[in-house]
């Protein structure tokens, strides 16, 4: 199918796959762009030469489109910046942090930019920003999320009456039947993250991408929303942060309790137990870990015999 996400992106499907922290990597990005939609880097849990390396390899494995998912919350930002430009990287998903700050830098430099938003009122200002397409990313959505805690029903149809760039719908899609309801709300693309978390290429661990599969419906919940609100599986560390929340505990207490790399002890190290497991609420739909191409392609097949017969 064409529309103005496949135009903007040179793709052939409107599947963009999440830039994800310790989950995809340079593999991961290359597969899901050489199956026909637009595959990305996650940035996030980068140095600069590392992500350097990984722009590279992902060149030397597709000649299709890729891009960059860049939270602009990251301390070394500008080096960031200049390793994308140095390395032109067509296409840059920001996210967690003002688009008005780098969307005019980027754009000069021919770069695509889409902005990741959990409202309509910060679509609205990355249209203003210059941004050529927005994400609107639901409440169901794993990872760090917006405090609006606003569902992917209501923020697809509000954001694309809000503004007139193309929207991305993202949070709790991993299916077929779930793009095509996302794009009968207004939706011309959907980005995927968890799903592409239990692919054969991701550089997530082994341990976390079996505990994804095994989640049932109520495992995730949002958490560390004094800081910033981030969805989780529920382990020991998510029920050491509830027992501090319960208890009324300051930022500081908060901030001594999440310490440091979490996240990579959790999701890139495999420690079940007292990592921080970011995933969505889909995760109780995914039940096999798949190459990423197979992903897309059933994703593909199953939005398409929906479109042309939708009762069944």
């Amino acid at each position: 199918m064409h529309n103005r996400i496949t135009t903007l992106f040179g793709i052939e499907f409107p599947l963009i796959q999440a830039g994800m922290i310790w989950a995809s990597g340079w593999r991961l990005a290359s597969a899901v762009s050489n199956a026909g939609g637009l595959g990305i880097i996650g940035a996030g849990s980068m140095y600069p030469e590392v992500l350097r390396l990984h722009i590279q390899r992902c060149k030397a494995a597709t000649d299709k489109p890729f891009g960059v998912n860049l939270p602009l919350l990251y301390p070394d930002i500008e080096k960031h910046i200049a390793i994308i430009v140095e390395e032109k990287v067509p296409i840059v998903f920001t996210s967690a942090g003002n688009p008005v700050t780098w969307t005019n830098q980027l754009k000069e430099k021919g770069i695509k930019v889409v902005h990741v938003v959990s409202s309509s009122k910060f679509a609205i200002k990355a249209e203003k920003a210059g941004c050529d397409a927005v994400v609107a990313e639901g409440f169901e959505a794993g990872g760090h999320n917006g405090r609006e805690e606003t569902t992917s029903m209501v923020l697809i149809p509000a954001v694309a009456a809000a503004v007139a760039i193309p929207v991305i719908a993202a949070g709790g899609i991993a299916t077929g039947k779930q793009m095509l309801a996302a794009m009968v709300l207004g939706a011309e693309g959907v980005q995927v993250g968890s799903r592409f978390v239990a692919s054969e290429e991701a550089s997530s661990h082994l341990q976390f991408k079996q505990a994804v599969i095994d989640a049932a419906e109520g495992d995730t919940m949002l958490s560390l929303k004094q800081l910033t609100p981030v969805r989780l599986l529920k382990n020991k560390f998510y029920f050491d942060i509830k027992a501090a929340e319960d208890t009324c505990a300051d930022k500081e207490k908060m901030e001594a309790i999440l310490g440091r790399a979490r996240a990579k002890k959790g999701m890139f190290e495999g420690d079940l137990e007292e990592g921080e497991l970011e995933i969505g609420q889909v995760s109780a739909l995914i039940k096999k870990i798949m190459p990423a191409a197979d992903i897309v392609k059933e994703i593909r097949n199953e939005f398409e015999e929906c479109l042309h017969n939708p009762l069944k």
